[in-house]
């Protein structure tokens, strides 16, 4: 009946006075008035337990362990003394209605198990309470908290927040709650910036503790678990603090405190959310508390303090001291109840007593059950029933578990845990006309809907706090959009995070990712990195690079097929035939083809254009600088050839020319073919330069074939070198071997120049300098060995003749 407990001074100089309890709790007052009406209903019906009248006593446990336990033994030792035949001999009582506090039920509940006497609370709803090896004659018509935990966590994780604050009471029903809360919270990523809990003996200096760490913290969202009258002076003092900006989310015990409904808490506490049992009507319930007068009942204490506690009032005994008391006026006893509205006589929302209402019904039904128990067919021993006249506390709670009866349309019975059907109300607090808070039902959770679909809220109807219809946010960090992951703070909880950018080639496409999902090969995260886009594909196109390079090709094998022209037409004159004029169609042939093969080299590879590319670059650059070599050959062995008594030139005439050029073209002909056997170049797929590309390239396949078949043209090319060089003083005015020592300087050049280049480019830039090398060194051999004749054979024709070719 009260809720606030004044310890003692503990000076030890004298013996300590017992706990007083302070504030009157109108609200408590119903739940009692409310039990005395259902058992007044019962004793009238001549239905339910006929010819048996229920009594009962009623103890106040001042919302304290230490009460309970004292009412508790008060029950077990019976009446000291005995003023009805009735409550002779030893206790009569067979079963216990209350207590309303999780803590105060569990020291209850302890204490009765060794006389197995059934208890049924109407208001502790601690999960703690489920556990029947614990608590075997523990009944409840209130939910057991373990779905009230699931259903905030589902209104939390509707919502959004993820950062929320945490205070109790200090007992079992919010310390239980709040491990619940944790256990569930971390399943869906949602984290606790503080739990505080309010102390049992009112500390104003612990109460401003817990109040700065609310206005300090980031956490918008603050759960609380607790009775009216333990939150009372946390909630003052928050309201004269005018704190503001916290969306309050309450649990059963005080969302619909009509504490807290006067017009000074709706600044603050406006918005408030939170989960109540489900209202119900008790018809004639209000006739009766109007009934309740101090003149029907002059020496009741409680309906005195109701009468003071609503009319601001007192009753003036003789020993009182409080000078506060002794200000407020006398009470007259005239009154009128009914025309003051207070908690006590507000029956719109009946929530608690109906809970006290279907208990003491729940205790009526069994009896009742319990008395028509047939013979033979009962539930004990050899099916015998319960002797009438001695019942046992614990065949009665047999009865209590076993029961199910209707009371207006419900269904009241309870599962194996004493649990009854878990439902709630989603309640929001939100301003009347007269600026007190009435308490609206935006929703519901009903467990019976099937899993998923327990929670329903009108959102249309919702008031948050400071009477915005926006959601509140509240996060320790702003959810990482798609595109980033999580990165864990060191030393803070989880959901205070930085919002990590995936790397190259990984993606997130969801809000607050984990990590960040690899592509898979051929695929490469986009600039935002939310989703997986195919690769580009690079090799050497006909883009402007293509096209320039086939251009350039086109117009060398174009300006050499030119110049074999120019070379037929004159084909009779000296400058033409002078060393074989043979030889000079087969360089101009094979240059053709060499400035041809470049362009094989563009395109995308496939298989055939791989092993195509390679083959015939490096035979027609082979055939292309074995005519050289045997020209320089030529060159050497014809002055050779003009000693006293020499007859070499019959070992190098055309046929023999042939036969060399042959040769030496027909050993990289046998490399080719080995190559392309063994290990065959072919298309792969390179990300070494690039991992947002795939450069398609033609891999050699064997690189000891590809670098012994660049090695053989560079044998060739040294070779001749050599042999120009040696013969690069020889007489005559026009000495061949000196444009072949120039030419072969300007391949062995490009080549040399090609090796680092070729290893360090990078994709398509390798083909392009493999080609730019193919054409440069065609260009040289072509320059340097036929621009010179070009030039006499139509520029100079007066040069063209025998007499200033042999000069001396």
């Amino acid at each position: 009946m009260h809720y606030w407990v004044v310890v003692p001074e503990l000076n030890y100089i004298y013996k300590p006075a017992a706990s007083g309890c302070q504030g009157f709790d109108s609200r408590s007052f119903r739940w009692a008035q409310t039990m005395r009406f259902a058992i007044k209903e019962i004793n009238e019906d001549p239905s339910l337990l006929p010819n048996i009248t229920l009594g009962y006593k009623i103890y106040d446990s001042c919302a304290t362990h230490v009460a309970a336990l004292r009412a508790t033994l008060s029950v077990l030792n019976g009446r000291k003394e005995v003023s009805s035949m009735m409550c002779s001999g030893a206790s009569p009582v067979k079963a216990i209605i209350g207590d309303s506090g999780s803590s105060q039920s569990i020291v209850v509940s302890r204490t009765l198990q060794p006389f197995k006497i059934p208890m049924i609370s109407y208001f502790s709803s601690c999960a703690c309470l489920a556990n029947r090896n614990e608590y075997p004659t523990f009944f409840r018509t209130i939910p057991n908290d373990y779905y009230q935990v699931k259903a905030i966590v589902q209104l939390v994780k509707h919502f959004g927040w993820t950062w929320v604050g945490g205070i109790s009471e200090d007992d079992e029903y919010g310390r239980s709650a709040f491990q619940e809360l944790h256990k569930e919270f971390k399943k869906i990523g949602v984290c606790f910036a503080y739990y505080e809990i309010i102390p049992k003996v009112y500390s104003r200096k612990k109460i401003l503790d817990i109040l700065d760490i609310i206005k300090k913290s980031s956490a918008k969202v603050v759960i609380m678990f607790g009775g009216e009258g333990e939150l009372y002076p946390l909630l003052t003092e928050y309201v004269q603090q005018n704190i503001t900006g916290i969306q309050w989310i309450a649990s059963e015990a005080w969302i619909t405190a009509s504490l807290f409904s006067p017009r000074e808490f709706y600044p603050s506490l406006g918005g408030t959310m939170g989960f109540a049992i489900r209202k119900g009507e008790i018809p004639g319930l209000k006739d009766f508390l109007l009934k309740v007068h101090p003149s029907l009942y002059p020496d009741n204490a409680l309906v005195k303090e109701l009468w003071s506690t609503i009319f601001g009032c007192a009753f003036q005994p003789s020993n009182i001291t409080d000078q506060s008391v002794k200000e407020l006026p006398l009470c007259t006893g005239h009154e009128s109840i009914e025309e003051k509205f207070s908690v006590y006589i507000d029956v719109s929302g009946l929530r608690i007593s109906y809970n006290v209402y279907k208990a003491v019904y729940a205790v009526a039904h069994s009896l009742h059950n319990l008395i028509n128990c047939e013979p033979g067919k009962g539930p004990f021993d050899n099916f015998t029933c319960a002797d009438i006249s001695n019942i046992k506390p614990f065949q009665l709670q047999h009865y209590i578990q076993e029961v199910s009866f209707t009371i207006f349309g419900e269904e009241i019975n309870f599962d194996n845990k004493g649990d009854p059907i878990a439902s709630y109300d989603l309640m929001n607090w939100q301003r009347n006309t007269d600026g007190t808070i009435r308490f609206v039902t935006v929703g519901l959770y009903d467990v019976s809907k099937g899993v998923g679909k327990e929670l329903v809220i009108n959102e249309n109807m919702l008031n948050f706090n400071g009477d915005q219809t926006k959601v509140p946010s509240s996060v320790c960090t702003e959810s990482c959009p798609p595109g980033t992951r999580k990165g864990i703070r060191r030393g803070e909880p989880l959901c205070c995070f930085d919002c990590l950018p995936c790397a190259d080639g990984e993606i997130s496409d969801q809000t607050d990712s984990i990590e960040c999902i690899q592509c898979p090969e051929d695929f490469w995260s986009n600039a935002e990195r939310t989703e997986c886009i195919s690769k580009e594909i690079e090799y050497l196109t006909y883009d402007e690079m293509g096209a320039t390079l086939t251009v350039i090709a086109l117009f060398g094998a174009c300006l050499t097929i030119g110049v074999l022209a120019v070379f037929l037409h004159y084909k009779n004159t000296p400058i033409v035939r002078v060393n074989n004029s043979e030889l000079s169609f087969f360089i101009l042939l094979s240059l053709a083809l060499c400035f041809l093969s470049s362009i094989a080299f563009i395109g995308q590879p496939a298989n055939w254009s791989c092993m195509f590319r390679h083959t015939v670059f490096s035979i027609t650059f082979s055939l292309c600088i074995s005519c050289i070599l045997g020209k320089t050959v030529v060159v050497l062995m014809a002055f050779k050839a003009t000693q006293p008594g020499s007859n070499i030139m019959k070992w190098f005439g055309p046929i023999q020319q042939r036969i060399m050029i042959s040769a030496c073209t027909s050993v990289q002909i046998i490399i080719c073919a080995i190559w392309l056997i063994a290990m065959p170049p072919f298309p792969s797929k390179n990300t070494k330069y690039q991992s947002s590309k795939i450069i398609l390239e033609c891999d050699v396949g064997s690189t000891l074939a590809f670098w012994c078949v660049l090695g053989y043209i560079g044998v060739l090319a040294c070779m001749c070198f050599v042999l120009a060089f040696l013969a690069r003083k020889l007489p005559g005015n026009f000495n061949e071997a000196k444009l072949i020592t120039f030419s072969m300087l300007i391949f062995c050049a490009v080549w040399i120049a090609f090796i680092p280049a070729y290893v360090s480019s990078p994709g398509k830039y390798t083909v392009a300098v493999e080609i730019f090398a193919i054409l440069s060194s065609s260009f040289g051999l072509l320059f340097c060995i036929f621009a010179p004749k070009c030039y006499i054979i139509l520029l100079k024709p007066e040069k063209n003749t025998k007499q200033y070719i042999m000069g001396k």
